[in-house]
């Protein structure tokens, strides 16, 4: 389904039960509302329970791209108007990598609209000045050698490596997705991931339910940053998952649905 948000054209799925609890899924960068999707995954896990919404972030996807220009004030934005769009009042929002960044910034600005958060493989600090200095690079890989180079080098670390031998198709699949992304708005999500804000301060201060999911062999975001933030944000949650890397959704679709269904089963 598609719909005009903010201006510009989503591409969005509502599915499951309608009037049970809400569900919104948002996914990292710089894949789909798919990576939800994948056989054994969340959406399936939930759809038997729960109103599942999953949409493409502004760029993403069949989602419009527009100028290109992007913050994530503005996936924001485009969050709670989908939210506004679908009638949904309050909603359980699970968000990874680039998705926790717009929940926790949604959980600040609008606190009253978000019931309960999973974050996935996330961190509530901002870029470090070497993380921008790598999106630079990354934007200049992008420019000069185009998407299908910039998506093997990137695949190689939202993945662990022995990912690569036991989910081959998911790996293909998740850098099918990359390669089919038009660079402007590769480009323009990874100035707006390099430019935003620190929602740290908020974490002493969240009464929302909180879940964190991370992967035990995360090399992007690691899990000492996860059990960080868990101590910073009170009554959280923390499940490290087993053998899954920075895409702990996929690479162990069976231990994170398990942590998920629960925690949501508990909340709705």
């Amino acid at each position: 389904m598609k719909a005009v948000i903010n201006n510009s054209l989503t591409h969005y799925i509502d599915i499951g039960i309608s009037t049970a609890q809400p569900v919104v899924f948002i996914h990292g960068f710089p894949f789909t509302h798919k990576m939800w999707m994948f056989p054994g995954g969340q959406t399936e896990a939930l759809s038997g329970t729960n109103r599942l919404v999953a949409y493409d972030v502004r760029g993403h996807g069949e989602s419009e791209i527009g100028q290109g220009i992007f913050t994530v004030e503005f996936f924001v934005d485009d969050l709670i108007a989908m939210m506004d769009h679908l009638k949904i009042r309050q909603a359980i929002v699970v968000g990874l990598s680039m998705g926790g960044y717009i929940a926790l910034r949604a959980l600040e600005r609008h606190p009253n609209r978000i019931k309960a958060i999973v974050l996935c493989d996330t961190k509530a600090e901002p870029d470090s000045n070497e993380a921008k200095v790598k999106r630079s690079a990354h934007i200049k890989m992008i420019r000069t050698d185009g998407t299908r180079v910039f998506a093997e080098e990137f695949m190689k670390h939202v993945v662990a490596p022995e990912s690569f031998e036991t989910k081959p198709e998911a790996v293909r699949s998740l850098q099918s997705m990359i390669e089919r992304m038009a660079p402007i708005a590769l480009c323009g999500t990874l100035v707006a991931l390099a430019a935003r804000t620190d929602t740290s301060p908020v974490l002493k201060s969240i009464q929302s339910p909180v879940l964190i999911l991370h992967g035990e062999k995360d090399a992007l975001i690691s899990p000492a940053e996860a059990k960080a933030m868990k101590e910073k944000i009170p009554n959280a949650e923390l499940q490290m998952i087993s053998k899954a890397g920075h895409m702990s959704n996929i690479e162990n679709p069976e231990e994170f649905n398990t942590h998920l269904v629960d925690f949501i089963k508990r909340n709705s």
